[in-house]
Protein backbone atom coordinates (compact mmCIF):
# COMPACT_ATOMS: atom_id res chain seq x y z
CA UNK A 1 0.00 0.00 0.00
CA UNK A 2 1.19 3.52 -0.76
CA UNK A 3 2.86 5.16 2.21
CA UNK A 4 1.91 8.68 1.12
CA UNK A 5 -1.01 8.93 3.54
CA UNK A 6 0.93 7.60 6.52
CA UNK A 7 3.93 9.77 5.67
CA UNK A 8 1.74 12.87 5.41
CA UNK A 9 0.10 12.37 8.79
CA UNK A 10 3.50 11.61 10.36
CA UNK A 11 4.89 14.86 8.94
CA UNK A 12 1.95 16.84 10.25
CA UNK A 13 2.32 15.27 13.69
CA UNK A 14 6.01 16.16 13.66
CA UNK A 15 4.97 19.75 12.92
CA UNK A 16 2.46 19.57 15.82
CA UNK A 17 -0.54 20.32 13.64
CA UNK A 18 -3.49 18.77 11.89
CA UNK A 19 -3.46 17.92 8.19
CA UNK A 20 -5.47 20.01 5.75
CA UNK A 21 -7.56 17.86 3.41
CA UNK A 22 -9.13 19.75 0.50
CA UNK A 23 -11.95 18.56 -1.73
CA UNK A 24 -12.63 19.70 -5.29
CA UNK A 25 -14.83 18.21 -7.98
CA UNK A 26 -13.04 16.61 -10.92
CA UNK A 27 -13.77 18.44 -14.16
CA UNK A 28 -15.30 21.52 -12.54
CA UNK A 29 -15.91 23.75 -14.44
CA UNK A 30 -13.81 22.18 -17.21
CA UNK A 31 -10.96 19.64 -17.28
CA UNK A 32 -8.08 22.08 -17.78
CA UNK A 33 -9.18 24.45 -15.01
CA UNK A 34 -9.77 21.45 -12.78
CA UNK A 35 -6.21 20.28 -13.40
CA UNK A 36 -4.83 23.76 -12.68
CA UNK A 37 -6.74 23.80 -9.38
CA UNK A 38 -5.54 20.31 -8.50
CA UNK A 39 -1.93 21.30 -9.11
CA UNK A 40 -2.31 24.53 -7.12
CA UNK A 41 -3.82 22.98 -3.97
CA UNK A 42 -0.59 21.56 -2.47
CA UNK A 43 1.27 24.78 -3.24
CA UNK A 44 -1.41 26.69 -1.31
CA UNK A 45 -1.05 24.46 1.75
CA UNK A 46 -3.22 21.37 1.18
CA UNK A 47 -1.67 18.20 2.58
CA UNK A 48 -4.14 15.73 1.05
CA UNK A 49 -6.49 16.16 -1.90
CA UNK A 50 -9.91 14.59 -2.32
CA UNK A 51 -10.97 14.58 -5.96
CA UNK A 52 -14.71 14.22 -6.39
CA UNK A 53 -16.24 11.83 -8.90
CA UNK A 54 -19.17 13.59 -10.63
CA UNK A 55 -22.42 11.70 -10.29
CA UNK A 56 -25.97 12.51 -11.31
CA UNK A 57 -27.65 11.42 -8.06
CA UNK A 58 -25.49 12.36 -5.05
CA UNK A 59 -27.20 11.74 -1.72
CA UNK A 60 -24.69 13.22 0.72
CA UNK A 61 -23.75 16.38 -1.17
CA UNK A 62 -25.15 19.82 -0.47
CA UNK A 63 -26.05 22.42 -3.10
CA UNK A 64 -22.47 23.61 -3.79
CA UNK A 65 -21.07 20.18 -4.56
CA UNK A 66 -24.20 19.10 -6.43
CA UNK A 67 -23.83 22.13 -8.69
CA UNK A 68 -20.14 21.39 -9.20
CA UNK A 69 -20.93 17.84 -10.23
CA UNK A 70 -23.52 19.04 -12.72
CA UNK A 71 -21.05 21.55 -14.21
CA UNK A 72 -18.47 18.78 -14.58
CA UNK A 73 -20.92 16.37 -16.16
CA UNK A 74 -22.14 19.06 -18.54
CA UNK A 75 -18.53 19.57 -19.57
CA UNK A 76 -18.17 15.88 -20.41
CA UNK A 77 -16.32 14.69 -17.32
CA UNK A 78 -16.23 10.91 -16.95
CA UNK A 79 -14.48 8.51 -14.62
CA UNK A 80 -11.91 7.77 -17.32
CA UNK A 81 -11.19 11.48 -17.73
CA UNK A 82 -10.88 11.88 -13.97
CA UNK A 83 -8.24 9.16 -13.87
CA UNK A 84 -6.49 10.89 -16.75
CA UNK A 85 -6.42 14.19 -14.82
CA UNK A 86 -4.86 12.50 -11.80
CA UNK A 87 -2.30 10.87 -14.07
CA UNK A 88 -1.33 14.28 -15.43
CA UNK A 89 -1.14 15.64 -11.87
CA UNK A 90 1.20 12.78 -10.92
CA UNK A 91 3.60 13.76 -13.70
CA UNK A 92 4.50 16.78 -11.56
CA UNK A 93 3.52 15.76 -8.03
CA UNK A 94 4.39 12.36 -6.63
CA UNK A 95 4.15 13.25 -2.94
CA UNK A 96 0.64 14.56 -2.26
CA UNK A 97 -1.91 11.84 -1.44
CA UNK A 98 -4.95 11.82 -3.73
CA UNK A 99 -8.24 10.30 -2.61
CA UNK A 100 -11.15 9.74 -4.99
CA UNK A 101 -14.47 10.49 -3.32
CA UNK A 102 -17.89 9.72 -4.68
CA UNK A 103 -20.48 7.02 -5.23
CA UNK A 104 -20.35 3.41 -6.30
CA UNK A 105 -22.40 3.60 -9.50
CA UNK A 106 -19.70 5.16 -11.75
CA UNK A 107 -17.11 2.66 -10.47
CA UNK A 108 -19.47 -0.29 -10.92
CA UNK A 109 -20.30 0.82 -14.46
CA UNK A 110 -16.61 1.28 -15.28
CA UNK A 111 -15.76 -2.14 -13.85
CA UNK A 112 -14.28 -2.61 -10.40
CA UNK A 113 -11.21 -4.60 -11.45
CA UNK A 114 -10.40 -2.26 -14.33
CA UNK A 115 -10.92 0.80 -12.15
CA UNK A 116 -8.69 -0.43 -9.31
CA UNK A 117 -5.92 -1.50 -11.70
CA UNK A 118 -5.87 1.91 -13.37
CA UNK A 119 -6.25 3.84 -10.11
CA UNK A 120 -3.28 2.01 -8.58
CA UNK A 121 -1.18 2.54 -11.71
CA UNK A 122 -1.64 6.33 -11.74
CA UNK A 123 -1.03 6.82 -8.04
CA UNK A 124 -4.43 7.05 -6.36
CA UNK A 125 -3.96 6.48 -2.63
CA UNK A 126 -7.47 5.65 -1.50
CA UNK A 127 -11.22 5.79 -1.99
CA UNK A 128 -14.16 7.26 -0.12
CA UNK A 129 -17.38 5.74 -1.44
CA UNK A 130 -20.19 7.08 0.66
CA UNK A 131 -23.01 4.74 -0.36
CA UNK A 132 -21.36 1.40 0.41
CA UNK A 133 -21.89 0.29 4.04
CA UNK A 134 -19.73 -2.38 5.72
CA UNK A 135 -22.29 -5.03 4.81
CA UNK A 136 -21.28 -4.49 1.15
CA UNK A 137 -17.52 -4.79 1.69
CA UNK A 138 -17.20 -7.56 -0.89
CA UNK A 139 -18.35 -5.15 -3.62
CA UNK A 140 -15.45 -2.70 -3.48
CA UNK A 141 -13.86 -2.33 -0.05
CA UNK A 142 -12.06 -5.68 0.08
CA UNK A 143 -10.95 -5.55 -3.58
CA UNK A 144 -9.61 -2.04 -2.90
CA UNK A 145 -7.55 -3.26 0.04
CA UNK A 146 -6.29 -6.22 -1.99
CA UNK A 147 -5.23 -3.80 -4.73
CA UNK A 148 -3.13 -1.86 -2.21
CA UNK A 149 -5.32 1.22 -1.85
CA UNK A 150 -6.92 2.56 1.32
CA UNK A 151 -10.68 2.31 1.72
CA UNK A 152 -11.67 5.22 3.93
CA UNK A 153 -14.91 4.96 5.85
CA UNK A 154 -17.17 7.67 7.22
CA UNK A 155 -18.33 7.78 10.84
CA UNK A 156 -21.18 10.11 11.72
CA UNK A 157 -22.84 11.58 14.82
CA UNK A 158 -25.31 8.66 14.65
CA UNK A 159 -22.58 5.97 14.57
CA UNK A 160 -22.98 4.53 18.06
CA UNK A 161 -20.69 2.24 20.07
CA UNK A 162 -22.38 -0.86 18.69
CA UNK A 163 -21.97 0.21 15.06
CA UNK A 164 -18.49 1.76 15.24
CA UNK A 165 -16.47 -1.52 15.20
CA UNK A 166 -18.16 -2.55 11.93
CA UNK A 167 -17.42 0.85 10.40
CA UNK A 168 -13.76 0.62 11.39
CA UNK A 169 -13.20 -3.05 10.53
CA UNK A 170 -11.72 -2.59 7.05
CA UNK A 171 -10.98 1.12 7.16
CA UNK A 172 -7.47 2.24 6.22
CA UNK A 173 -5.62 5.52 5.74
CA UNK A 174 -7.78 7.54 8.11
CA UNK A 175 -11.27 7.73 9.55
CA UNK A 176 -13.47 10.50 8.17
CA UNK A 177 -15.77 11.87 10.86
CA UNK A 178 -18.80 13.70 9.49
CA UNK A 179 -19.29 16.55 11.95
CA UNK A 180 -22.99 17.21 11.30
CA UNK A 181 -26.10 15.24 10.48
CA UNK A 182 -27.25 15.97 6.97
CA UNK A 183 -25.60 16.96 3.71
CA UNK A 184 -22.36 18.81 3.04
CA UNK A 185 -21.93 22.53 3.44
CA UNK A 186 -25.26 23.27 5.12
CA UNK A 187 -24.42 23.87 8.80
CA UNK A 188 -21.58 24.80 11.13
CA UNK A 189 -20.57 22.05 13.56
CA UNK A 190 -20.52 22.36 17.33
CA UNK A 191 -16.76 22.23 17.84
CA UNK A 192 -16.96 20.99 21.43
CA UNK A 193 -19.21 18.11 20.44
CA UNK A 194 -16.88 17.26 17.54
CA UNK A 195 -13.84 17.09 19.83
CA UNK A 196 -15.66 14.64 22.09
CA UNK A 197 -16.67 12.50 19.13
CA UNK A 198 -13.09 12.37 17.86
CA UNK A 199 -11.87 11.18 21.26
CA UNK A 200 -14.55 8.48 21.30
CA UNK A 201 -13.46 7.20 17.88
CA UNK A 202 -9.80 7.23 18.93
CA UNK A 203 -10.61 4.76 21.70
CA UNK A 204 -11.44 2.26 18.96
CA UNK A 205 -8.66 2.85 16.40
CA UNK A 206 -5.06 3.96 15.93
CA UNK A 207 -5.89 5.53 12.57
CA UNK A 208 -5.85 9.33 12.21
CA UNK A 209 -9.30 10.89 12.60
CA UNK A 210 -10.14 13.75 10.26
CA UNK A 211 -13.25 15.91 10.45
CA UNK A 212 -15.28 17.36 7.61
CA UNK A 213 -18.69 18.79 6.61
CA UNK A 214 -19.43 22.37 7.61
CA UNK A 215 -15.88 23.74 7.86
CA UNK A 216 -15.82 27.00 5.92
CA UNK A 217 -13.15 29.36 7.30
CA UNK A 218 -9.67 29.45 8.72
CA UNK A 219 -11.21 30.02 12.13
CA UNK A 220 -13.36 26.90 11.76
CA UNK A 221 -10.32 24.92 10.61
CA UNK A 222 -8.31 26.07 13.63
CA UNK A 223 -11.12 25.06 16.01
CA UNK A 224 -11.40 21.57 14.50
CA UNK A 225 -7.62 21.16 14.27
CA UNK A 226 -7.21 21.50 18.02
CA UNK A 227 -8.87 18.14 18.53
CA UNK A 228 -8.50 16.21 15.26
CA UNK A 229 -5.70 14.79 13.14
CA UNK A 230 -7.03 16.45 10.02
CA UNK A 231 -9.59 18.92 8.75
CA UNK A 232 -11.54 18.42 5.52
CA UNK A 233 -12.91 21.39 3.59
CA UNK A 234 -14.98 20.89 0.46
CA UNK A 235 -18.11 22.96 -0.07
CA UNK A 236 -16.42 26.26 0.82
CA UNK A 237 -13.66 25.62 -1.72
CA UNK A 238 -16.10 24.51 -4.40
CA UNK A 239 -18.17 27.62 -3.65
CA UNK A 240 -15.13 29.89 -3.99
CA UNK A 241 -14.49 28.46 -7.44
CA UNK A 242 -18.15 28.78 -8.43
CA UNK A 243 -18.25 32.45 -7.48
CA UNK A 244 -15.31 33.12 -9.81
CA UNK A 245 -17.12 31.78 -12.89
CA UNK A 246 -18.78 34.02 -15.44
CA UNK A 247 -22.46 34.07 -16.35
CA UNK A 248 -22.02 31.04 -18.60
CA UNK A 249 -20.22 29.05 -15.91
CA UNK A 250 -16.80 29.43 -17.49
CA UNK A 251 -13.57 29.94 -15.58
CA UNK A 252 -11.74 33.24 -15.73
CA UNK A 253 -8.25 34.47 -14.97
CA UNK A 254 -9.04 34.67 -11.26
CA UNK A 255 -10.63 31.26 -10.80
CA UNK A 256 -7.58 29.36 -9.55
CA UNK A 257 -6.60 32.29 -7.33
CA UNK A 258 -10.09 32.26 -5.79
CA UNK A 259 -9.47 28.71 -4.64
CA UNK A 260 -5.88 29.14 -3.50
CA UNK A 261 -6.70 32.26 -1.53
CA UNK A 262 -9.17 30.34 0.63
CA UNK A 263 -6.88 27.31 0.91
CA UNK A 264 -4.06 29.50 2.22
CA UNK A 265 -6.44 30.84 4.88
CA UNK A 266 -7.42 27.29 5.83
CA UNK A 267 -3.79 26.16 5.89
CA UNK A 268 -2.98 28.99 8.27
CA UNK A 269 -5.89 27.85 10.43
CA UNK A 270 -4.65 24.28 10.88
CA UNK A 271 -1.20 25.66 11.68
CA UNK A 272 -2.47 28.10 14.30
CA UNK A 273 -1.63 27.21 17.89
Amino acid sequence: MSTRLADTFARCRAEDRAALVTYVMAGDPDPETSLQVLRALPEAGADIVEFGLPFTDPMADGPAIQAAGLRALKGGQTLARTLELVGRFREENTGTPVILMGYYNPIYTYGVARFLEEAKAIGIDGLIVVDLPPEEDDELCLPTIQAGLAFIRLATPTTDEARLPAVLANTAGFVYYVSITGITGTATPDFGVVAGAVERIRRHTDLPVVVGFGVKTGEHAAAIARGADGVVVGSAIVDALARSLDGEGKAGSGSVAAVTGLVRELAAGVRAR
